[in-house]
């Protein structure tokens, strides 16, 4: 009987595994295909040559003479930093969700987006008024910066809520409405007494596009979202032992608070890095972890990484099909999700009011 179970248990393992690597080979094909189209079409084999060129030291000749530029320097970085961010979301939302035991909430639904909204706000306004025109040198990194400690304070509102007894997963989720409704107003009003300039920079911030992309900035990010990303998959038995309730886990000895701390702290620390870097993206973190759990389950040490990769894999497409879809012309990959995580949130909502 125990070998049968061990059995059944090992197919299963493998099933996931299996679903995952799909999900990798996915988003391989789809970074060789939106390095591949644009404005610009190049071919895939000349988008292989680039790179096999660049890893391996090898010297193949391309059918388009600018490939290398475009592919280098102008896709790449945008292609990787979609990929990063996607990551980070998606990571960071499924972390979130099954900390706080609610699958509403995503960095976008507490007000961290918000947070980082009205933070960027600030430095742009503020940092053009006061920096002049040394903005231009350190403007990227101040916005990126005040975007960040903004969405980094926010969710210790959050975690403050959590720990109030008696607060139910609800009131995270209307508690983060209210954040928002707040860093709105303050943007709003930052917006009121901008002057033309500043004006343009913000909105298009607020949009959320791949359009601040450099090496310096996926350089800067890989190893943020990297670290924090294998430090969450290091708790994920304890996550596991927490979806039984917090009973259940301290019984099994897991220090509850000092879990939900953590990974709130190091979800929360991924996810405004990236968005500090790509203004506001919402829906990633509620749409990927959900779809990764109807596809393997909700455990954490699966979840976590079936996720991220959804979520890269999910963003990478919505900004190509941005990039292209009316192209020369670029449609904001937040617009692009908008569309399609407003109507989900809305089937979510509906969903958890039926099954109450």
């Amino acid at each position: 009987m125990t070998e049968k179970l061990n059995e059944i248990y090992a197919k299963h393992i493998w099933k996931r595994i299996f679903i995952i690597m799909i999900l990798v080979l996915l988003l391989a094909a789809a970074v060789l295909y939106a390095v591949a189209v644009g404005a610009a079409s190049i071919s895939i084999s000349d988008v292989i040559k680039v790179l096999a060129n660049k890893i391996f030291h090898l010297k193949y000749t391309y059918s388009n003479s600018l490939a290398e530029t475009i592919v280098m320097q102008l896709r790449l970085p945008r292609i990787l930093l979609a990929v990063l961010t996607g990551i980070a979301l998606a990571g960071a939302g499924a972390v979130m969700q099954g900390i706080l035991h609610n699958p509403l909430v995503s960095p976008y639904t507490l007000g961290m987006s918000g947070a980082a909204s009205l933070g960027a706000a600030i430095g742009i306004v503020l940092g053009k008024s006061i920096l002049g025109n040394h903005f231009e040198v350190v403007g990227t990194y101040l916005i990126a910066f005040n975007a960040f400690v903004f969405g980094f304070l926010t969710i210790f509102i959050v975690i403050g809520l959590a720990r109030i007894k008696g607060s139910s997963p609800e009131t995270l989720v209307l508690a983060g409405v209210a954040l928002g409704y707040i860093f709105s107003a303050g943007v709003s009003a930052l917006k009121y007494f901008s002057n033309n300039e500043a004006l343009k920079d913000l909105v298009v911030w607020l949009m959320g596009g791949m359009w601040g992309a450099s090496w310096q900035a996926v350089s800067l990010l890989t190893p943020v979202v990297v670290i924090c990303m294998v430090i969450l998959m290091g708790y994920a038995w304890d996550m596991n032992a927490l979806s039984a309730g917090e009973d259940v886990a301290t019984n099994l000895g897991v220090n509850v608070k000092r879990l939900q701390f953590v990974c709130l702290t190091i979800a929360t620390l991924a996810a405004s890095a990236t968005v500090a870097f790509t203004g506001v993206i919402g829906f990633i973190g509620l749409v990927a972890p959900h779809v990764s759990r109807i596809l393997i389950g909700s455990d954490n040490r699966f979840l976590i990484p079936c996720s991220c990769v959804m979520g890269a894999l999910i963003l990478l497409l919505a900004d190509t099909i941005g990039r292209t879809i009316i192209a020369p012309v670029e449609l904001p990959v937040g617009i692009i999700m908008g569309l399609v995580g407003g109507p989900y949130f809305l089937y979510m909502l509906l969903r958890r009011k039926k099954f109450h």
